[in-house]
């Protein structure tokens, strides 16, 4: 049992580590090796305290965030329906992680590749839902929120500091969206919230270390840490569900 604390607490100390490196990967990164341990579920169960924390504390250390959620109302909205459209497909999930790693794989090779998207103002509108939707049915399958809400948010062309914001609001309504799912499937259980409450400390530590990291990135070095870390945690899903 210590040991499996230990792990436990190892897992969250390095994911919040990537997290606060470049803004995302704390649910990604613990999904994946938690998964090594334990059932999807309770790996998503342990996830929520930590993942809501830290991207609060993402959102809230940044600029106003009013303008921003008038430009991402639409996705966080369609982030909310597909999680609780799609909820019982973390339950029944067999090979969810593979097919996320496989898409992680081959968004980091394509973010590594230098070529970058863009999405014109007046598709925003009817694109945003859409994509949000497509999320919330990602996070109800796999316990993860990345896409693919991130290639969205890299294609409005934000910067660094707008990025890593529009991430962590996205982020905190999926695990807003992926809390209730789980209440009503009887899997937020008191033993799984007094656990979730105490992986926010080693998260929250390494969210810490992470921003002292990232402020000291340029622009250009960050995008490469951001893809890399998507196709290391992609080949790790991709291997841990073969």
């Amino acid at each position: 049992m210590e040991t499996h604390i230990i792990y436990i607490a190892t897992v969250f100390l390095l994911a919040g580590m990537v997290k606060g490196a470049t803004g995302m990967g704390l649910p990604t990164v613990a999904m994946g090796l938690l998964g090594l341990v334990m059932a999807p579920m309770e790996a998503a169960a342990l996830l929520v305290v930590p993942s809501l924390l830290t991207n609060g504390w993402q959102v809230l250390s940044g600029r106003p965030l009013y303008p921003l959620w008038l430009r991402l109302r639409g996705m966080m909205t369609g982030i909310c329906l597909g999680t609780l459209a799609g909820g019982t497909l973390l339950l029944q999930a067999q090979g969810g992680g593979r097919v996320l790693g496989l898409a992680l794989v081959l968004y980091g090779l394509l973010g590594l590749g230098e070529r970058t998207w863009a999405v014109p103002e007046r598709w925003e509108p009817w694109l945003a839902p859409l994509a949000g939707a497509a999320t919330g049915l990602m996070t109800a399958a796999t316990g993860v929120f990345v896409l693919p809400a991130v290639p969205y948010l890299q294609a409005l062309r934000l910067d660094k500091d707008e990025l890593v914001q529009a991430m962590g609001l996205s982020f905190t309504v999926s695990t807003l969206a992926l809390a209730v799912v789980l209440a009503a499937h009887d899997a937020w259980q008191p033993a799984a919230a007094g656990a979730s409450f105490l992986a926010q400390l080693p998260a929250l530590a390494g969210l810490l270390l992470g921003q002292r990291l990232r402020g000291r990135l340029q622009p250009q070095v960050f995008r490469r840490c951001l893809f890399i870390t998507l196709l290391l945690v992609g080949v790790h899903l991709v291997l841990a569900d073969a």
